[in-house]
């Protein structure tokens, strides 16, 4: 009996080769928005021939992310114990740079996991803060240790999110760079020298549309917006679902207008934060002084707004897209004029660091909203950016 031809050129690491394209997809698209026929494309097979290793779309997205965790795990606990903090952060950035395209699925989309799972991931991430955490109160015994190695995390992390082309070795040298400021700087005592910011109010749903897009931006940050029905934002503002097509179009058409409400609020912010500031590193820890207290005055919103983005139609989303490479822009701009030394993506790759850092450390505080707190993100945030 002749072999199948097929069976003689198949690579033995398929299944690795499915879990990578599947991370990039994930990462990418998201979980609900993914498709096995797309994944199975990335790797050059059919669907049908991807069900053959996994059963379902859930099976190879918890494989994706207990892939990602492990592989940090690995990466952390081949630096000896007793290692100094920048040998350890640079295992952490070397693994994460080397697999940006699909290490963004635990940011967001860790979330759709079941519980069993979830709680899986939870305790290997857990193992590798710990790691962390050990080596900068080595490093730096500081108050708010944990806070500060989750936020050196962030910095690193931050690259899995978006798309800036920079050499891998570099983007290492800059990230790991990054973290080890924020390890050093103490949130408890530093102070971002910052006026008081004060933040756009968030609109009063004073229309019946206003009240189902005020009603549905909770519900889409704690469930995620494919989980979230019509009925559900019907029952929040007393309506029948079909009444909700006279307001907007879609449930998408509720998401977008989260995200707009998201994008505007944080352009007005800016805009008023930079009024009279008198240099660009006075404009730096502005903008991370208004970023920190949206983060932390619209949580939810700002949630919604990240994790959601992707998930939206190109033509909805092509907007939104514009508007958040122009809030970079011009912090690009303010830290190039505050670090003459780095190019453009150099300093965008910093700006997103930042970001990471605002994101992981609002985590570790619950987004407990208070003076403290901001200043403490805030100082964290400036010192990723190193300015």
């Amino acid at each position: 009996m002749t072999a199948d031809p097929t069976a003689a050129t198949r690579p033995r690491n398929r299944k690795q080769l499915i879990v990578e394209a599947a991370g990039r997809v994930f990462s990418e698209r998201g979980y609900h928005a993914a498709s096995m026929e797309e994944i199975a494309a990335g790797v050059g097979i059919t669907a049908a021939a991807l069900y053959r290793h996994f059963p379902n779309k859930y099976a190879l997205f918890a494989e994706c992310a207990d892939v990602m965790a492990d592989r940090l795990v690995a990466a952390i606990d081949e630096v000896p114990s007793g290692a100094a903090l920048a040998d350890v952060l640079t295992a952490v950035s070397r693994v994460t740079v080397a697999h940006r395209a699909s290490g963004g699925v635990y940011r967001w989309e860790a979330r759709f996991l079941n519980h069993d799972d979830r709680r899986l991931l939870t305790a290997k991430f857990g193992h590798v803060v710990g790691r962390v955490d050990e080596a900068v109160q080595r490093a730096h015994p500081l108050p708010d240790g944990r806070l500060r190695a989750a936020a050196a995390l962030g910095a690193i992390g931050s690259v899995t999110m978006h798309h800036t082309s920079i050499a891998q070795r570099r983007a290492e040298e800059i990230l790991s760079a990054s973290a080890l400021r924020v390890a050093a700087t103490d949130p408890g005592t530093a102070r971002s020298g910052a006026r008081p910011v004060k933040l756009p109010a968030q609109p009063v749903p004073r229309t019946r549309r206003a009240e189902i897009l005020a009603a549905a931006i909770p519900l889409f940050a704690r469930d995620g917006f494919a989980s979230v029905t019509n009925g559900q934002i019907a029952e929040a503002v007393g309506l029948a679902p079909s009444a909700l097509y006279r307001h907007y179009p879609g449930k998408v058409d509720i998401l977008q207008a989260a995200c707009l409400q998201a994008a505007g609020l944080l352009a007005q912010g800016v805009e008023q934060s930079l009024h009279e500031v008198t240099g660009p590193r006075d404009a730096i820890v502005a903008l991370a002084s208004t970023y920190v207290a949206y983060s932390f005055e619209y949580t939810a919103l700002n949630s919604v707004a990240e994790a959601e983005l992707a998930g939206l139609p190109s033509d909805l989303r092509r907007s939104l897209v514009l508007a958040q490479r122009e809030h970079i822009a011009v912090w690009e701009q303010q830290l190039r004029l505050a670090r003459p030394e780095l190019d453009p993506r150099q300093a965008r790759l910093l700006v997103h660091a930042g970001f990471g850092v605002a994101v992981e450390a609002g985590r570790v505080l619950r987004w407990r909203d208070s003076p403290a707190n901001r200043d403490s993100v805030t100082a964290l945030v400036v010192g990723a950016l190193g300015v």
